[in-house]
C-alpha cells in the first residue's frame, strides 16, 4: 500500500479539477490560488506558503524557503507551470520533505495538456 494513498488521490483529484477548468498556460500563482480554493471546497485542511527555516550546525537560518501547500499536515504539494519538470524541481520537493518532516510529496505541473502527465509523487 502506498503512503497516504487516499489523501494523495484526493489531492490529485483537486488538481485535475483545476486543470480541467483552466487548462495550461497560466502562472503558478494562479494555479496555486485556484488549487487552494478547490481544497477548501473539498473540506481539506492545508497551509499555503509555509516558511521553512533551515538549521545548520545549531544555527537557524532564514533562507526564504517556502512550501507551496501542505495538505492535512502530511503531504507537501509543489506547484509548477513549466514546459518540462527538471531534476532540480524534484530535488526541491525532496528538500521540502526533509525540512517539513512529511513523508510524501506531490509535484504538480499544470503546463501539460492532460494533468495526469504532470503529476509526480515522491516518498522520503
Amino acid at each position: 500500500m502506498l503512503v497516504n494513498e487516499d489523501l494523495t488521490s484526493a489531492i490529485i483529484g483537486a488538481a485535475i479539477e483545476v486543470h480541467r477548468a483552466l487548462g495550461p498556460g497560466l502562472l503558478e500563482s494562479a494555479y496555486q490560488a485556484c488549487f487552494c480554493h478547490e481544497l477548501t471546497l473539498r473540506g481539506m485542511n492545508f497551509t499555503a506558503q509555509l516558511g521553512l527555516p533551515l538549521e545548520y550546525k545549531g544555527v537557524k537560518l532564514d533562507c526564504g524557503y517556502r512550501t507551496d501547500v501542505i495538505v492535512e499536515g502530511k503531504v507537501v504539494v509543489e506547484i509548477k507551470a513549466v514546459e518540462a519538470v527538471a531534476p532540480v524541481h524534484q530535488a526541491q520537493l525532496l528538500t521540502y520533505l526533509r525540512l517539513t518532516g512529511c513523508r510524501v510529496g506531490l509535484l504538480l505541473n499544470f503546463f501539460v495538456p492532460v494533468m495526469k502527465d504532470g503529476v509526480f509523487r515522491r516518498v522520503l
